[in-house]
């Protein structure tokens, strides 16, 4: 995802893609980075076929 907004984790999202869904896994810093990238993730792949497995885990 080319969003200069996102943390370099949010950057490091996996993205698996099997039969037609799409599963995100990995860490982001806010609950409003985790949104915006499974928001693009169901325009992309469609509503319903999204399984989010992103975890905030906020800076120390």
């Amino acid at each position: 995802m080319k969003d200069k907004s996102l943390s370099t984790p949010a950057h490091n999202v996996k993205i698996i893609a099997q039969s037609g869904n799409v599963t995100l896994k990995g860490a982001v810093k806010t609950d409003a980075e985790k949104q915006a990238i499974e928001s693009k993730a169901a325009q992309i792949a469609g509503e319903g076929k999204v399984n989010s497995e992103l975890q905030v885990t906020p800076a120390k």
